[in-house]
């Protein structure tokens, strides 16, 4: 008891200590830079087009109509905007699963096997990370265009199957997350490389596989300009492009504009991010542990 009453006053101490002001500050200003777009596109989704013009932006205008606004962005063009919402949804998911499978299996692979070219490959992974994938999309098209898959849901799901970050990460991941010796000891147990990888890498390799499946998923989510040179159909368009589209006959008066089309580009957008959001909190701890991994070398 005695030496236990001065352990607290020196812990508030030192907590005080480790606060700092700047800090704080410049935390708060990082805070608002990001929630204020989302403010700003919670709070212009209530609005008419007329409303978003003629008040004040980051406040209600005298006559909400939230409610309104999303029943006519469901309702327009014959509900086109469920079918770009189920594209989106399906090309995401598609893709998402499929790089993170193929990027465990990669990373799992250069990190717990030797073999001849391993360091060479790996370096190429390492340099494709640094490509951006606009600069890939004119040559994607053109070997697609070959290929007869222009046009087709597989020009979208495929090219975002190959994520030279996500096989990184997982590599990087799977180098600590599995111990050499519970593969060696599958081994002498007479399970083979397929069975070990499935049924007991893939699930230390958990939190890795979902920062990548996340990372994946929010990038062909909103990936515009790839869907923009591959599809022409608008069914087939995903929800960036099918917004844009609406923004432009809003912008231009094109075939099918109303005085209404940008309130409902706004609502769509705020519609559309939902989903992200939802995924986000539902799988936060695994992003974050799968951040963290390989932080520290044991």
């Amino acid at each position: 008891m005695t030496d236990a009453a001065p352990v607290a006053p020196r812990r508030r101490r030192r907590s005080r200590s480790r606060r700092s002001t700047p800090l704080t500050i410049a935390m708060l200003a990082a805070l608002a830079y990001f929630l204020l777009p989302l403010f700003w596109l919670l709070i212009a989704s209530t609005k008419s087009t007329q409303d978003l013009f003629n008040s004040f932006g980051l406040w209600f205008s005298d006559a909400p109509q939230l409610l309104a606004n999303v029943k006519a962005t469901f309702t327009q063009d014959d509900g086109v905007f469920v079918h770009w919402l189920l594209n989106t949804v399906m090309y995401a998911g598609v893709s998402a699963v499929g790089a993170a499978l193929l990027a465990a299996a990669a990373g799992y692979g250069f990190a717990k096997f030797r073999f001849r070219g391993d360091r060479i490959g790996f370096n190429l992974v390492l340099g494709a990370v640094m490509v951006p994938t606009t600069a890939l999309a004119i040559p994607t098209y053109l070997l697609f265009a070959e290929a007869g898959l222009v046009n087709t849901p597989w020009a979208i799901t495929l090219p975002s199957l190959v994520n030279p970050f996500g096989l990184y990460l997982m590599r990087v991941y799977a180098q600590d997350a599995i111990p050499d010796s519970i593969l060696e000891a599958a081994r002498i147990d007479g399970a083979g490389e397929a069975r070990i990888f499935f049924t007991i890498a893939l699930r230390l390799l958990a939190p890795g596989l979902v920062t990548v499946l996340l990372f994946t998923l929010v990038a062909t989510w909103n990936n515009y300009f790839l869907p923009l040179i591959m599809l022409n159909d608008p069914d087939l368009y995903p929800i960036t492009v099918g917004l844009s589209s609406w923004a432009a006959q809003a912008q231009n008066g094109g075939a099918g504009s109303s005085s209404d089309m940008l309130a409902l580009v706004v609502t769509g957008s705020l519609i559309s991010i939902l989903p992200l959001v939802v995924a986000f909190l539902m799988l936060q701890r695994y992003w974050q542990s799968g951040l963290a991994a390989g932080g520290v070398k044991q």
